[in-house]
């Protein structure tokens, strides 16, 4: 991939032991559902990487209430949320913005890498399609380019190339628990990132689809389709658009009952790195991972997984173009997880 061109092709979340030199902080649950939020105070690390925050470690409740309305409970939300269930994290650093053009052309023009959407497609692998149909993709058509949107996401990303791309780096995917930790932003039970108004004082929050779903997005938030980073208030802890613009790729396989599996197993889970091999029986030959975050194409007519706690998913070699990933980076070494 060239600088100027990116991706298209496919369309296309026991008791805590702070340590007794650590502070703790309690925020108090705003539904019943959830249990209170334990932060780890301490001091952050020293020499911040470029572009990264701190986000400290600490113990939360996971997930979200189905079908619920109101104060801490999650609107459409779909099976596969529940049942909350208790999860510890150790604090980590995690990058700001999801990884942009700008910053994804940087590693290719180092390494030569070629995105899998710019692979040509082969014949053995796709048998019944045309021979003009085998040909790489572009970022959003033919002769399109992304000259003018350095600052916007990188897209049509698959996992190995967001995993590529946080390698090179020397970053990580972040956990599935470590996105919704992060994304909540030190709240406990809050519907979105930023409380429980979808817009508070009327003031647009994030990225998603305003208008008739999937008529016409009127771009009421500013944007009609993807935005540049950072267009949008930060979260409590100072990361931009956790929610909203681009689902963002977690390091999790996928399964429906996994949330079932860590609250039989009771306590808290720590550090959970999600289930050993992925399963979702509606595609059961499929190997997906997590996404997260939801996207521009986001709203309640459809889909509002822009809400902490919501989960998607996705066939680990297909990118699209509402799908980006961001990175992090371990401080020191973490607590073994399950």
């Amino acid at each position: 991939m060239k600088n100027s061109h990116l991706v298209l092709t496919g369309l296309a979340l026991i008791t805590f032991l702070a340590g007794s030199a650590h502070s703790q902080q309690a925020n108090e649950s705003s539904s019943s559902e959830f249990g209170a939020t334990i932060t780890n105070n301490s001091a952050a690390p020293k020499s911040a990487p470029e572009g990264m925050v701190w986000i400290p470690g600490g113990e939360f409740e996971m997930g979200a209430v189905v079908n619920g309305h109101g104060s801490g409970e999650m609107p459409m939300a779909s099976n596969d949320a529940e049942p909350i269930h208790r999860v510890r994290v150790d604090g980590f650093w995690m990058d700001k913005t999801v990884v942009t053009n700008e910053q994804f052309s940087k590693f290719v023009e180092a390494t030569g890498y070629v995105t899998i959407a710019e692979r040509v497609p082969t014949k053995e692998e796709f048998p019944s399609a045309p021979p003009e149909n085998l040909v790489a993709g572009s970022v959003s058509g033919p002769e399109s380019d992304i000259k003018g949107k350095e600052k916007y996401p990188v897209v049509q990303i698959a996992y190995p190339d967001a995993e590529a791309y946080a390698k090179w780096a020397g970053k990580r995917l972040p956990t599935e628990a470590e996105y919704e930790w992060a994304e909540r932003g030190g709240l406990s039970g809050k519907t979105y990132a930023w409380g429980d108004e979808f817009r508070p004082n009327g003031k647009w929050m994030a990225n998603t689809w305003q208008g008739k779903f999937p008529v016409k997005d009127t771009g009421e938030d500013g944007y009609a389709g993807l935005a540049p980073v950072a267009r949008f208030p930060p979260n409590g802890y100072g990361l931009y658009d956790m929610a909203g613009n681009v689902w963002e790729w977690c390091s999790d396989w996928y399964r429906p009952d996994y949330y079932a599996q860590l609250a039989k197993a009771g306590g808290v889970a720590v550090n959970p790195q999600g289930p050993a091999s992925p399963l979702d029986p509606s595609e059961p030959n499929e190997k997906k991972r997590v996404h997260r975050g939801g996207s521009f194409l986001c709203n309640d007519q459809y889909c509002s997984r822009y809400i902490v706690g919501t989960r998607g998913k996705g066939e680990v070699n297909t990118g699209t173009n509402h799908l980006g990933f961001r990175c992090v980076k371990e401080a020191s070494t973490k607590t073994a997880g399950r």
